[in-house]
């Protein structure tokens, strides 16, 4: 049986830090109701989520600081873009950037990523990052990573043929762990050839706050890239 089989819960902790400051609050309920996908309602053709032409539609689960998810925005204004973020600190970081940028190809989902995974149609997505996940480091909560065999074939269903799943890490055993449950997937090809392939940066990277503090703690990221078949 898989190793998360009989998992159904969520796969990341808190949902709420220090309350946000006046004027971040008011944005928030200004901005995203404007910004939210609704999984119960999302059209038939993903690009008409987005009030400007999008010849693609990428996903970022768990976006953090949203500083990857901005730049890849500003860098492709003629993709568009979804981030799942469930932390609202985050969230309204991404809220936040989104509308001090006056970007039209980014929309946010605030929850459980998997439940936006379900209904998703088949094939509609180019391109999924999962960038510095929670680790989950102790071994009584691994099943809590979101790297796993259901997981992995959400992502499958997804996914268009020749798109790409790009996972980053600091986390040795999270790294083992995720090569080891793509490797038994039939749905995923890992693109290395060379050791330079996951030591180096994605093209264009720019960077994340999570990938600083590693970095500062003696850590270094490993970079991960899985072609859908």
């Amino acid at each position: 049986m898989p190793d998360d089989a009989r998992y159904d819960g969520s796969f990341f902790g808190r949902r709420h830090g220090k309350a946000l400051r006046a004027g971040r609050a008011a944005l928030m309920e200004d901005a995203l109701p404007r910004l939210a996908v609704d999984p119960e309602a999302l059209p038939g053709e993903l690009r008409e989520l987005f009030p400007v032409p999008v010849r693609t539609v990428r996903l970022e689960i768990g976006f953090g600081g949203a500083e990857h998810l901005l730049h890849r925005a500003q860098e492709s204004p003629d993709v568009g873009f979804i981030g799942v973020e469930p932390f609202v600190d985050g969230l309204a970081k991404g809220v936040s950037g989104i509308e001090r940028l006056a970007l039209k190809n980014v929309r946010l989902f605030g929850d459980d990523a998997t439940l936006l995974l379900d209904k998703l149609p088949d094939s509609a997505i180019a391109g999924v990052d999962l960038l510095y996940p929670d680790p989950w480091p102790k071994t009584r909560h691994w099943k809590r990573r979101f790297v796993g065999d259901r997981n992995l074939a959400r992502l499958a269903r997804v996914m268009a043929p020749g798109a790409l799943f790009r996972f980053a890490s600091d986390i040795d055993s999270y790294v083992a762990w995720t090569l080891a449950h793509v490797a038994r997937s039939d749905a995923f090809e890992w693109t290395a050839e060379r050791a330079s392939d996951w030591t180096t940066p994605f093209p264009g990277w720019p960077g994340t706050r999570y990938e600083a503090k590693a970095i500062r703690e003696g850590r270094r990221g490993t970079y991960l890239a899985f072609r859908r078949l």
